[in-house]
């Protein structure tokens, strides 16, 4: 796995790039996360298990934002780079509904813009080396970014929901902001691609899982995160993880 940084132009929409390449077949438990995805794959297959089958994702995706953890199957000799944007900016370079996309993968060419991706397919392909294919993305993507303000108003409330560690009430979040909750919820999912209390829910067990991941208490980080009966957090944790916290401390998922 190899981690790169976005150049300036893009750095307030991208967090970093990642490239995952497999000389073998290996699968990987990914866990969710607040960011929408963008993935270009150059060659190998790589597939996931979708309603217990399964799918195999086409070669330039965008995955939603999800509550629950997925099982991802690189063929061997696989290799792709992952996009991962900023909260609400993925919504620069897509203008169809991101929440939409919740817990699903789409093929790039479904999206307005990205109609015929059959030349970035081969230049990725034909590319020397992962920094030349990197910067054949970033051209891509600079191509596709069309006049896009950040919503102030959605920027406070994510900022809100971090600092509380999703740990707040929508209702009192809407109101805290001077908007009523149904148009509040709406902007939301419209600029974030999930409704404002699944986002939460993600950012609360992220921090649920850095904890554990910590080696701290079980026990003190249910409370702390609010739950008051241990089922109800090994639900959620499960949910989350794909495992139970007992399972999840034996073989740990790294985020």
């Amino acid at each position: 796995m190899e981690v790169h940084f976005p150049i300036p132009l893009l750095s307030p929409f991208i967090k970093n790039y990642l490239i995952i390449e497999s000389q073998e077949a290996m699968l990987n438990r990914t866990l969710p996360d607040t960011s929408l995805v963008m993935s270009f794959r150059y060659k190998g297959q790589v597939s996931f298990l979708s309603n217990n089958a399964p799918r195999v994702l086409s070669p330039f995706t965008l995955t939603g934002l999800r509550k629950s953890d997925r099982l991802i199957n690189y063929a061997k000799d696989t290799a792709n780079i992952l996009v991962f944007f900023r909260e609400a900016a993925a919504h620069a370079f897509i203008k169809e509904p991101l929440h939409e996309l919740f817990e699903d993968s789409v093929s790039l060419d479904y999206f307005a813009g990205y109609r015929d991706l059959s030349a970035l397919e081969d230049q990725l392909a034909a590319a020397p080396d992962n920094v030349d294919r990197i910067g054949r993305i970033e051209q891509f993507l600079l191509s596709r970014l069309y006049n896009h303000q950040p919503d102030p108003l959605i920027t406070a409330a994510l900022e809100k929901i971090h600092a509380a560690k999703g740990m707040l009430r929508i209702k009192d979040l809407a109101k805290g902001l001077y908007i009523s909750q149904d148009a509040f919820e709406k902007r939301f999912r419209r600029s974030v691609g999930v409704a404002p209390k699944q986002f939460a829910f993600i950012t609360k067990m992220k921090d649920v899982v850095a904890r554990a991941l910590n080696n701290q208490s079980m026990t003190d980080i249910a409370f702390d995160a609010g739950y008051y009966d241990q089922p109800h957090f090994n639900k959620d944790f499960k949910l989350f993880t794909g495992q139970t916290p007992t399972e999840f401390m034996k073989a740990p998922v790294t985020m």
